[in-house]
């Protein structure tokens, strides 16, 4: 036998030796392993759990906007539907009231001259007039000028078959259809003050518009302009409808 063989002990002790190295070797690698990955699960679930917390407050988020959105829009629809409706009422008032006017305003006698107040009319004489005085562009009454027609108005209570002359002026500023207009608008005002405060009924006015047309003063002056923008009412009554001691000459307010 050669000496260089080796005993069969020797060789076994050799195989033992490798296998127990590899498999410390495999033991070492799947340690290893598991313990990576295990260190990657402990870093990424933080991760991964507030990853999935955004995700959740986003779409609870976007549920919130959706929602809060449809309310918003539901409350505007209510909104508009509201004042659409309240603005349909205010024009169908408006529509009336104008109707209620316009209708009142017709039933006022209207003439185009002085003469056409009485002039078919017997017997009828004046009894008292008043003046009141507006200002520049206005047809709007003052305290001063209400206080004038209350005065007047007391010596209705005691006539009899009288017709109301409400004659409208303007000074001489501005284009003449405009100042027919403007003294058709202060005759008027008194006519609606007197008619409402005194229920009288819209028979007795006579309603006359002249513009600038016949001043009772110069419209080279202030002070005579402003006499100018006035309205004339007289008091006329039918004289054979009164008792002869009821009749008194007419009370001029000291205008020209």
């Amino acid at each position: 036998m050669s000496s260089n063989m080796g005993s069969p002990s020797t060789e076994a002790k050799i195989k033992s030796a490798c296998t127990v190295f590899l498999a410390s070797a495999f033991i070492v690698a799947c340690t290893v392993g598991c313990s990576s990955k295990n260190y990657v699960r402990s870093q990424a679930a933080p991760i991964v759990q507030q990853t999935n917390e955004l995700d959740a407050k986003t779409a609870a988020d976007h549920r919130n906007i959706v929602d809060t959105d449809e309310r918003a829009q539901k409350g505007i629809a209510g909104a508009q539907t509201a004042a659409e409706t309240a603005d349909q009422h205010a024009v169908a008032a408006g529509q009336a009231a104008s109707t209620a006017n316009q209708s009142a305003q017709e039933a006022y006698n209207r003439v185009d001259s002085l003469s056409g107040v009485v002039a078919n009319l017997d017997n009828y004489k004046p009894l008292s007039d008043v003046d009141v005085t507006f200002r520049f562009d206005k047809a709007v009454l003052t305290s001063s000028d209400k206080k004038k027609l209350d005065d007047f108005a007391a010596n209705l209570t005691s006539a009899r078959g009288y017709i109301l002359e409400v004659t409208g002026g303007t000074d001489s500023t501005g284009d003449a259809n405009y100042n027919y207009q403007l003294s058709q608008r202060r005759a008027d005002a008194v006519v609606n003050y007197l008619a409402s405060k005194y229920n009288i009924p819209p028979h007795k006015f006579y309603l006359i518009g002249i513009g600038k047309d016949q001043a009772v003063a110069s419209n080279r002056t202030a002070a005579g302009r402003a006499q100018n923008r006035r309205v004339n009412i007289k008091l006329m009554s039918n004289m054979a409808n009164q008792p002869t001691s009821a009749a008194a000459p007419a009370q001029p307010n000291g205008q020209l």
